[in-house]
């Protein structure tokens, strides 16, 4: 028995134990001297926001990421498993604003004796008007404080939880080695064609005051109405169109019927006249408009959605926008409104939120007689900012964008046909994919109204009136990088020549962060800062992420690697799937389900919980139920089992001398692991983690349940030969050893646990256990014994049970029955049944089915069991 096992070992403090002695031993760390891309495997690991707390979602899908870091290790690929913290952008913004109650007001100066009114804590606040204003550079300054404290409780967490990162490859999404990357590579972008500012229609969320992006979208269903409005046509007649958005009548610019609508083919080419502020347009033809929705002809509005951007788009109308960044109608009705009637119905809009003017314009209709009936309630779908609270809406503003295949067709195929050389895990996922590349309808919009972000590194000359040239971008050198255009002054002048004429003035937006985390194969491997690390790593091996951001995060970051390489930038992505609460709905913030793992891995352990999670597979969603986590509790046996079945199996003694590996019952539980072996490690090979763990427990509890049940005898009897003794005994610990190493990615602290009671190093550097024995173990061995042996074992117990008379009562005699072939293999393993049932004689005769019959119980013993 080894010196260094416990009396009593336990799963409790093995988190802590581990931790530092990994961290002591470097146990993680990415071995690059020497490291070749041939001998690396290397992983794009999710940067998690840093704007928070962690939940079980993040333990779900880091641990399969890990579990598979964890086998590549073992197998002898050098792993590069990088973490970094994506800590810039809106929702760290938000914390910060609720955590000290502050909000960003760019036009205040910077206070360096700033102190924020409090701190966390209940006197959290959401609203602005609650919130005390501060200069950028104060509010940057107090993201950059949170940001850091957040991102030491995620790295305790991720501790605990055991994943086997390098901590001394960890980048942060806002740091200038990041600032540096992401603003290279939107240059090079800028340089080659890719990237360009234009004035557009811009989705935009009026909460944020910011642009958003299509993969940014969140329909929700909301309530509404459809209300029919008369129009005038030249003739006097009336033409009805029904809208749900009747707000934006006075940004009416035509209507629109499908070209084949027999109904509206004789106005096509005319004008009407809008109802209430009297405004003549045309009346035009789109194959977008549909015949069988309303009333069949609709107005086209700048804008009430994306269908009105595409129609403006398609048939070269003007823009009379109405509703500006605050959600408000702008005080300034559009010059089409001529008519003094028309600009005093404008006046009542004028200022009010959207919904306010709904009310007034459904007034003014009502008072003119130009609304038909009452509005028709409905219930519909309507675009939000995937953060925001309110329904968005599209105004004109001056955004940057990256060509993304919307409108290049060549790079949409090259995008599609990378994706089909990606090998998807799950496979299905791939058509998420393709479909969101197939149905792209503008460029990704990359800058963004906001404050803690990458600077776009772009400046504009002023003309001599002072007003910025935008077509003229100045751009800075890379050797300069990264800059902040607000505060740098612009390459060639001076900061005295900011802001007038003749001068600059620098671009305040900011990236989209998803602008930044489409880098980060770039920001962790060293990309145009570390060249030898950069050809290790890149293209790396793997992706994993969510399903839910494969058309954000995945689908930019091969963007990205397409723009600047031309190839795809990892060969495998392993998509997890949701948490789930007990109802089957997706774990999210806003419905207020979430389950964070602090507590959770307080009270079962990290192995427990690392078991629930790796026991669903890449793309299923897994059920979640605090109140009665059933996977954990069995993950949680399984982890004390092993600590204990461990401690039973180095208590046998290993007689003196040089044995082999000779009874049968030995050799055919050793061929039946190697099978296990071979099984686990293909599906590890196919990122079928799961299946894997479901084949070396099953095989577990049969080596606990019964072979070790079968063997001990033998094991511990004195009478037994020493070569008898020792071949039970090596296979014991063979078998042990090799399941010791295929639980390792799963249960990392137990199997560490125990292997440190008889090796210095760790079983995580251990090799994989391929080639676990010497042949000759196996040599003539049939895995059938062990499972035939294990079912002869249950039936003598059924049989005493039967009889009503405890397990350890002797039997005279019994007889096995069943086919030949399988008669012939128990009567190999006679010894050892003999043993275990307590069973001086054992006979074998032939039957259609395995049974256990004709049991006389030792004379002594039958008095006494029917008394």
């Amino acid at each position: 028995m080894s010196e260094r096992m416990p009396e009593k070992p336990a799963l409790e403090g093995l988190e802590k134990k581990w931790d530092a002695r990994w961290a002591e031993q470097g146990t993680y760390l990415f071995p690059r001297e020497g490291a070749s891309r041939e001998t690396v495997y290397s992983i794009d690991t999710p940067p998690p926001t840093a704007s928070g707390s962690l939940h079980i979602g993040h333990v779900f899908s880091y641990t399969h990421t890990d579990v598979i870091a964890r086998f590549q290790r073992m197998t002898g690929k050098r792993v590069f498993y990088p973490i970094g913290w994506d800590d810039n952008g809106l929702p760290t913004e938000r914390r910060v604003q609720n955590y000290y109650g502050v909000r960003c007001d760019p036009s205040l100066p910077y206070d360096p004796d700033f102190t924020p009114p409090f701190e966390g804590g209940d006197n959290k606040s959401s609203k602005a008007a609650d919130q005390v204003p501060i200069s950028r550079r104060n509010f940057i300054e107090l993201c950059e404080i949170l940001t850091v404290e957040d991102e030491k409780q995620f790295e305790s967490l991720w501790r605990d939880l055991g994943l086997s990162v390098d901590w001394t490859q960890t980048y942060r999404t806002i740091s200038r080695e990041a600032q540096a990357a992401s603003q290279l590579a939107f240059l090079r972008n800028v340089e080659r064609g890719e990237a360009y500012q234009a004035m557009a229609p811009t989705l935009w969320d009026v909460t944020f005051r910011t642009a958003v992006a299509q993969a940014e979208l969140e329909d929700k269903e909301q309530p509404g109405a459809y209300h029919r409005l008369e129009f005038h046509a030249a003739d006097g007649s009336p033409v009805f169109i029904e809208t749900t958005r009747p707000e934006l009548l006075p940004a009416c610019v035509a209507l629109v019927a499908h070209p084949d609508d027999e109904r509206y083919k004789p106005l096509f080419g005319t004008t009407v006249t809008t109802p209430v502020f009297g405004v003549e347009v045309p009346v035009l033809a789109h194959h977008l408009a549909q015949a069988d929705k309303g009333s069949g002809i609709a107005m086209i509005c700048t804008f009430g959605d994306l269908t009105d951007v595409i129609w403006w788009r398609d048939l070269d109308l003007p823009n009379r926008a109405i509703i500006g960044f605050d959600g408000r109608v702008v005080s300034e009705p559009p010059a089409a409104i001529e008519s003094e009637a028309g600009r005093e119905a404008y006046a009542q809009l004028a200022g009010k939120t959207v919904f306010s003017a709904k009310q007034a314009v459904v007034e003014l209709l009502r008072a003119s007689g130009e609304l038909i009936g009452d509005p028709k309630p409905i219930t519909h779908p309507v675009k939000f900012f995937e953060k925001g609270d309110r329904p968005l809406e599209i105004v004109s503003t001056r955004q940057w964008y990256i060509s993304n295949g919307a409108r290049d067709e060549a790079l949409r195929a090259r995008l599609i046909k990378l994706g089909q050389e990606l090998d998807w895990h799950p496979d299905f996922m791939r058509v998420r994919y393709e479909n969101w590349v197939g149905g792209l309808t503008g460029d990704w919009l990359i800058s963004r109204q906001r404050f803690f972000g990458v600077p776009l590194p772009v400046w504009y000359p002023l003309d001599a009136d002072g007003n910025p040239v935008f077509d003229q971008p100045i751009l800075p050198e890379a050797a300069s990088l990264p800059v902040d255009p607000s505060s740098d002054a612009a390459p060639g002048y001076s900061e005295e020549q900011r802001g007038v004429p003749g001068g600059f003035q620098g671009e305040v937006d900011v990236m989209d962060t998803w602008a930044t985390s489409s880098l980060t194969p770039q920001l962790a491997g060293g990309w145009e800062r570390d060249a030898a690390l950069w050809e290790t790593v890149f293209p790396y091996d793997l992706r994993p992420q969510g399903q839910d951001i494969i058309r954000t995060w995945l689908f930019s970051t091969m963007l990205r690697s397409t723009l600047e390489s031309g190839q795809k930038p990892w060969a495998h992505a392993a998509l997890s799937g949701f948490i789930v609460d007990p109802d089957r709905k997706k774990m999210s913030k806003s419905k207020g389900n979430v389950v964070t793992p602090a507590d959770i891995l307080a009270a079962h352990g990290s192995d427990a919980v690392r078991y629930w999670a790796a026991s669903s597979r890449l793309g299923t969603d897994a059920a979640f139920d605090e109140k009665n986590p059933t996977q954990i509790k069995i993950g949680r046996r399984l982890a004390i089992k092993i600590l204990n079945a461990a401690k039973f199996v180095y208590g046998f003694e290993l007689p003196e001398g040089s044995f082999p590996v000779s009874n049968p019952l030995d050799k055919g539980m050793l061929a039946e692991l190697d099978r296990v072996v071979a099984a686990a490690s293909t599906d590890l090979r196919s990122y079928e983690h799961a299946r894997a763990l479901e084949t070396v427990e099953r095989f577990f509890w049969t080596f606990c349940d019964d072979y070790l049940e079968l063997v001990k005898e033998r094991a511990y009897r004195s009478d037994a030969s020493p070569e008898e003794r020792a071949s039970a005994v090596i296979a014991l610990r063979t078998a042990l050893e090799v399941q010791l190493r295929l639980f390792a990615p799963y249960l990392p602290f137990a199997t560490e646990e125990v292997w440190s009671w008889t090796h210095d190093e760790s079983v995580h550097t251990a090799k994989w256990p391929t080639d676990a024995w010497p042949a000759l173990m196996t040599e003539g061995a049939d895995a059938r014994v062990l499972e035939l042996a294990g079912r002869a074992l249950i039936a003598i117990r059924r049989t005493k049970t039967e009889a009503k008379v405890s397990q350890r009562v002797p039997v005279a005699s019994a007889t096995i029955a069943g086919p030949a072939e399988e008669i012939e293999l128990l009567q190999l393993v006679a010894g050892d049944l003999k043993a275990v049932g307590r069973i001086e004689e054992l006979h074998f005769a032939s039957a259609e089915e395995l049974v256990v019959s004709d049991i006389v119980l030792a004379p002594a013993e039958t008095a006494e069991g029917t008394a």
